[in-house]
């Protein structure tokens, strides 16, 4: 090889060496606020990709959280696992925390780390949409005999179900602890027992890897530390690095914010009430339109979060009984019934017992109160308004008081409101005499003489 081309193949290797360098320099930092949804699954997996780009030596996901929902769990944890970027999970600031699901996200990290006075652990699942039985307290020590099954009443449902999810998230979390190497006994008494640990714990009980005070310091202790990826082995280099924060696109954020369920709540309440509106007044097409994006977006988020449909039902029951008493009026039976209704279905409607997906009990009367003085007064009037005599229109005319303008028998002219209309009559009508409006037909008249001659007349 002549001297020139050797030279210029050194350069170019070493300046993509330099660049490969420069770049794995570089640790992306994701935070993760809350609980753990279809939002923040979205989020890491486009970091993980991110990071991947950017060939990034570390992602740090810095969390707190009181959990969430399986599905997302299990589709951060995959992304993780599969990853060939190192990932470490960062439990911060002080007095966070990583319960339940992130719990498991911090046992499935390459690195698991915890600021002083945080804590993990409380990983029961628990089933949404109902209340799950507790397990037995004194199981038995022995396998039963084929007597001892006939002699016992057999096993409800609801325990059965509650075990299989028990023993399956307890496989899941001892599989995560033995492929990091982390204490595999303690994470299953954290499924099955639903006990916590602080960091200072946690750390003596080898459940995580490091404590440390912020993100540099982080970097400064898990330095030199050998990392098995999905892309092989690899030997940390982070005191150096430096930090570039992942900022969440628009849609990421709008997700999060639909799938909140304070404003999925209000979502649904105003999807029913433009219907309600649309449906009163047809044509409006203002309250259909918002309604039915309200409703949609609604449906999207109930898709996605723990909804107990016995407290939708109640619900959109409440609602119907406060419609009712404003159409039939039953001295407040309906009334009082529909707001019962309507609170004890808001606080069923989300899974109370899932951490982070419980309604504002604040939200709930708030909107309850008023939803009850907007059936009761405003649409009490409304009602009241449309049994109230027409006063324009065609119609407004029926019923009015004139005087004939003209002798006539059958065909003539009256006057009413100053104006001079083509008339019948079935009786002869004389000039000057007081007539009433019984119908109209276009732009003739059907009157009739009025009894009465003390009766007010519109000339």
């Amino acid at each position: 090889m002549k001297p020139l081309p050797r030279l210029l193949t050194m350069l170019c290797l070493f300046l993509g060496h330099a660049i490969s360098l420069q770049a794995a320099e570089r640790a992306l930092l994701l935070d993760i606020q809350g609980a753990i949804g279809p939002a923040v699954a979205e989020d890491v997996s486009k970091a993980i990709d991110l990071a991947q780009q950017k060939h990034a030596g570390l992602l740090i996901l810095r969390i707190d959280t009181p959990g969430g929902l399986d599905q997302a769990m299990r589709t951060i944890i995959k992304d993780i696992l599969a990853s060939p970027v190192p990932v470490a999970t960062f439990v911060f600031p002080k007095g966070a925390r990583a319960a339940s699901a992130g719990t498991y996200i911090l046992y499935a990290s390459h690195i698991a780390a915890m600021a002083p006075a945080t804590n993990l652990g409380a990983a029961t699942p628990v089933q949404i949409g109902g209340m799950p039985a507790s397990p037995s307290p004194n199981p038995p020590k022995a396998p039963a005999t084929v007597e001892d099954k006939a002699a016992k009443p057999q096993q409800h449902d609801g325990d059965t179900m509650h075990h299989k999810m028990v023993n399956d998230a307890t496989a899941y979390i001892r599989s995560l602890a033995e492929l990091r190497g982390r204490n595999a006994d303690w994470a299953e008494k954290a499924v099955r027992e639903a006990v916590s640990l602080s960091s200072e714990q946690a750390l003596k009980q080898q459940v995580i890897d490091v404590i440390a005070e912020d993100v540099p310091q982080l970097l400064k202790k898990i330095d030199g530390r050998s990392i098995s990826t999905s892309g092989g082995d690899i030997i940390l280099h982070s005191k150096a690095m430096s930090i570039e924060t992942v900022e969440r696109n628009w849609r990421s954020k709008l997700l999060a914010i639909i799938t909140d369920p304070n404003v999925a709540y209000i979502l649904m309440l105003l999807g029913i009430y433009g219907l309600f509106f649309e449906l009163a007044n047809p044509g409006f097409v203002l309250p259909g339109v918002i309604g039915g994006i309200c409703l949609l977006l609604a449906l999207f988020a109930f898709q996605v979060l723990p909804i107990n449909f016995a407290g939708l039902g109640l619900i959109v029951l409440g609602i119907a009984f406060m419609v009712a008493e404003a159409f039939a009026p039953s001295f407040g039976a309906l009334g009082l019934g529909g707001v019962i209704a309507f609170v004890a279905g808001s606080i069923l409607l989300m899974d109370s017992s899932l951490p982070g997906y419980a309604i504002s009990l604040s939200l709930i009367l708030a909107v309850a109160l008023s939803s009850a003085a907007f059936f009761f007064l405003i649409i009490g009037m409304a009602l009241k308004a449309r049994q109230q005599p027409v006063v324009s229109g065609a119609e407004e005319m029926v019923g009015m008081l004139g005087i004939a303008h003209e002798d006539f028998t059958e065909h003539g002219s009256v006057q009413i409101h100053g104006e001079i209309w083509q008339a019948e009559a079935l009786e002869a009508l004389h000039k000057g005499q007081p007539v009433r409006v019984v119908s109209r037909k276009k732009l003739v008249l059907l009157v009739e003489p009025v009894a009465n001659t003390s009766a007010e007349v519109s000339p």
